[in-house]
């Protein structure tokens, strides 16, 4: 649900919203939503200082309750 909730706001901010991909990973320290989006959307998806990206984590956190996921944002570089 998270994953699905984070891959939409993602595709509404990026301009190739088919290269987004959102995978959930289980450690021990918790889940990681990991977020890959194309190396021209990088920039959009992490904004000014980083504002984007922390409003990001602030929703899927205000989604997740006491589960304590973190959000972890790469380009999808295909070299």
């Amino acid at each position: 649900m998270l994953a699905d909730a984070l891959e939409h706001l993602v595709r509404g901010v990026v301009d190739h919203p088919d290269d987004v991909v959102v995978r959930d990973k289980q450690l021990r320290r918790g889940s990681v939503l990991e977020v890959r989006v194309h190396p021209d959307d990088l920039g959009k998806v992490i904004g000014r200082s980083g504002r984007t990206a922390t409003a990001f984590r602030t929703v899927i956190s205000a989604l997740s309750g006491n589960s304590g996921t973190r959000v972890d944002f790469v380009d999808t570089d295909r070299r």
